[in-house]
């Protein structure tokens, strides 16, 4: 199979649903290959394969962008639209919260909005606070969106094609740091199911969730626990909303321990729902607290030092299983 990176990944999805559905479109901030197929290529090749009416550069006018594709959603095309960056969703708010997801709800099931928004983000590259942060908590808090942040290549081909096919809104995020990460993806690589989690390894002391990014640090500190003997089970949620309650629940009641780590600020982010369904469904069976680790609460620094400081490190999530481990000692306490 061959090796390629999540940026390539994306392409081969929109570039096959392109291929399959002349309905299939794209529009965004230059996104066309005369401004150079997006601001990092990922649209390349798609207008001098498809035409410009396919593939459609827009002014920076996110309102625009939105208002624009769920127009066209409503009559019968299926827009891939480009938000540069997950924070200037914000000037796309009222289109994205107030059409795009109730518009389905509205119509009494009539009218759907089969739309995909992608957007890149993540803290580490010096980007600053209004270019850096994960808002998935906002959009998986409104009903009639999917939210999906896919951490490897194979992944992010597979849900994306899914996304395309699906007759609601997606959010399809794309974490910044892990473009460049390259993995073997089957040339037939087919859609993957929203809402289902990835067991990306059976273990049986403690089960550690996250996504994008992040996860990628899961998996290290996995290796990192299990040279102290500690089986780890990973799960990757890959999409946010639906989350996979059955599979981490299932996960959760075997091992009776969890840790979720995700980018986003920890107060109000996604792993307190995951927490608290844990608690709800499980009480009585966990064997130690369900830990949390996210970001401060703060903006996202500009000061690479800083940034580094701000990201879930493979030691926080190292750490966060040793001390569900020992719960009741007075070395795990301090952790925690």
């Amino acid at each position: 199979m061959p090796k390629i990176n999540i940026i390539q990944a994306i392409n081969e999805a929109i570039a096959e649903s392109m291929e399959a559905d002349p309905k299939v479109i794209v529009l965004g901030e230059d996104v066309a290959d005369r401004e150079g197929g997006g601001v990092v290529g990922i649209t390349r090749g798609l207008s001098a394969r498809f035409g410009d009416a396919r593939v459609r550069s827009t002014p920076i006018a996110e309102q625009a962008i939105m208002g624009a594709a769920i127009g066209a959603a409503i009559n019968g095309y299926k827009p891939v639209a480009e938000i540069m960056l997950m924070n200037f969703t914000t000037v796309a708010m009222d289109m994205i919260v107030n059409h795009a997801a109730k518009l389905r709800f509205m119509s009494g099931g009539q009218t759907t909005v089969p739309i995909v928004i992608r957007m890149m983000t993540g803290a580490g590259i010096a980007a600053a606070a209004q270019h850096s942060d994960f808002l998935e908590a906002w959009f998986a808090h409104t009903a009639g969106i999917k939210v999906v942040a896919p951490s490897n290549a194979a992944d992010a081909k597979g849900l994306m094609l899914s996304c395309i096919a699906d007759p609601d809104p997606c959010m399809f995020i794309e974490c910044s740091r892990a473009y460049g990460n390259a993995c073997e993806v089957p040339a037939d690589q087919g859609p993957i199911p929203l809402g289902k989690a990835r067991i990306a390894q059976e273990g049986r002391d403690v089960t550690i969730i996250s996504y994008s990014e992040i996860f990628m640090r899961a998996e290290a500190a996995a290796k990192e626990l299990e040279a102290d003997g500690v089986s780890v089970e990973l799960i990757d949620l890959r999409t946010i909303s639906p989350w996979d309650r059955e599979t981490v629940i299932a996960s959760v009641r075997k091992t009776g321990r969890a840790v979720i780590a995700h980018e986003a600020v920890r107060q109000f982010g996604v792993g307190a729902e995951i927490a608290a369904t844990l608690q709800e469904e499980l009480f009585g069976e966990l064997k130690a607290p369900v830990k949390r680790l996210g970001a401060p609460y703060t903006s996202v620094p500009f000061s690479p030092g800083l940034e580094q400081l701000f990201i879930v490190s493979v030691k926080d999530i190292a750490d966060a299983a040793r001390a569900t481990l020992g719960a009741n000692t007075p070395a795990a306490l301090a952790v925690s």
